[in-house]
């Protein structure tokens, strides 16, 4: 498989071309990550007719400006969009958003749900606003990395995520903490998501986005095409969980269902 790398504006973008796709996959990571990090579900998808592409967000990866900073979500779906108008050529278009990812593909799905075929959001960070409130509140943010046992419960992924130099593994920074705030909001105020077919996984025992809070932020969003799946055991990236092949087939089911003519 020959990968591609370029430029979208302010971001870098990554791209895993399939031969005669049938439809475009666009991955959105999570806070502290990059792209890369989805390699393998990008070739599984490209394995089932799907081309896919990623962008780093800015402040993340390969992508400009200062590390885990994220001043204005708007402004990253603004960059969101402009990959997406880049690659699609008249493809269907499924958007997979994880964590704050799939934050951004929530709001992408409020302000250009014109632009999808379907929307999948794995353990999406939202309905957090309380929580970070609290932590703004606090007379210091938030210092220490992510503890890396609550990704999955295969020790290699938090390992490889420690060892992984394109990975943000500071504390947080207050206008990250406050983008998200406004985010939660601008989400809470926003519309639905209409009849735009919906996955929605998360893992039960997700301690970095609990269920609780996410779950009925995106059941009150959901429309009449829409499937949720809680999976048991499951920490927070159901990506690199012990049963990933079945979840990232899942997304591969729901795409091919979504797009077919």
């Amino acid at each position: 498989m020959n990968e591609e790398t370029k430029t979208v504006g302010r971001v870098q973008v990554r791209r895993w071309p399939a031969e005669d796709p049938a439809r475009l996959v666009v991955l959105v990571h999570g806070y502290g990550e990059h792209i890369g990090r989805y390699d393998h579900v990008a070739r599984a998808l490209v394995a089932r007719g799907c081309a896919v592409v990623g962008p780093d967000h800015v402040g993340h990866g390969r992508s400009p400006g200062e590390p885990a900073l994220v001043e204005d979500f708007e402004a990253v779906v603004d960059d969101l969009r402009a990959v997406v108008l880049d690659a699609r050529g008249g493809l269907a278009v499924v958007m997979v958003g994880h964590s704050m990812g799939g934050l951004i593909a929530t709001r992408y799905a409020q302000r250009h749900g014109e632009d999808l075929a379907g929307l999948v959001l794995s353990g999406p960070a939202v309905g957090l606003a309380p929580v970070m409130e609290g932590w703004l509140a606090e007379p210091e943010l938030p210092a220490d990395p992510i503890d890396v046992a609550t990704l999955s419960r295969d020790p290699a992924v938090g390992q490889a995520y420690a060892d992984d130099a394109l990975v943000w593994h500071g504390g947080w920074k207050r206008p990250t903490l406050e983008a998200f705030v406004a985010a939660d909001r601008a989400i809470a105020a926003g519309p639905g998501f209409g009849e735009l077919p919906l996955l929605y996984v998360h893992g039960a025992d997700d301690q970095l986005v609990p269920v609780r809070l996410a779950r009925p932020v995106i059941e009150r969003l959901a429309g009449p095409d829409s499937e949720m799946h809680v999976l048991d055991g499951a920490r927070h990236e159901v990506f690199n969980e012990l049963d990933q092949d079945e979840t990232i087939a899942l997304v591969a089911s729901f795409a091919e269902r979504v797009t077919r003519a």
